[in-house]
């Protein structure tokens, strides 16, 4: 399933420690049912509890990644134990190259500002400065990373969705920054910390999935 070769206008995320089988019986028809869901996808943590970087949202074990039309509403309820956020595209493109392989891997970053009114800033942080040097370093394994912002502002504000065609997503991810630091200088530098960090970034979480069904 490439998500990559397609520009749907937006994303419905589920976040779940639901067992893999039942959620994708009971739960993916429920969803895939509502009006605007085209596609759907679950994915497995590949790195449960990681510790090197902040989290303010509950870890949880499988994603659902749902990808959904302009005429898609969120649920207003979901089921006990199943967390949903619901994305549309930012303005902007994604940054990135097609392989033409399918999507297999993915990196899930959320992030808000710290204020409401720092989301603009943020927004020209991560599109102009974080995300494009990411890219242009070519990260092995790496494709499109799509930047969407919530549908009704709420935290967590924007998602970086980092799409890979390799198995093994948490290796790609460990790769990147050694790799842009090879750019653009090593931690500490001015160019490098303005990459890593922005005054208003929260880092509500951040992980690495691997994809085990599809619909």
């Amino acid at each position: 399933m490439p998500v990559e070769d397609r520009l749907n206008s937006g994303l419905y995320l589920e976040m779940t420690d639901m067992d893999t089988a039942t959620y994708a019986t009971t739960r993916v028809p429920e969803v895939k049912s509502l009006t605007g869901v085209e596609r759907a996808s679950w994915w497995t943590n590949a790195q449960r509890d990681r510790t090197d970087l902040p989290r303010v949202l509950p870890e949880f074990t499988l994603l659902g990644v749902y990808e959904v039309g302009d005429d898609f509403d969120a649920p207003s309820q979901t089921p006990l134990g199943i967390t949903g956020y619901h994305f549309r595209r930012t303005p902007r493109p994604g940054q990135g190259s097609l392989s033409g392989q399918p999507t297999i891997g993915l990196s899930l970053v959320l992030i808000s500002p710290r204020t409401a009114k720092d989301a603009r800033a943020l927004r020209d942080w991560g599109d102009f400065i974080h995300l494009r040097h990411i890219a242009q370093v070519g990260v092995p394994g790496y494709t499109m990373v799509t930047p969407y912002e919530s549908a009704d502002k709420s935290d967590p504000r924007f998602l970086h969705f980092y799409e890979m065609d390799t198995t093994d997503p948490e290796k790609a991810f460990k790769s990147m920054t050694p790799l842009v630091e090879e750019r653009i200088g090593k931690p500490g530098t001015e160019k490098f910390d303005q990459w890593a960090n922005h005054e208003s970034l929260r880092i509500m979480y951040v992980n690495t999935f691997r994809r085990v069904g599809n619909d």
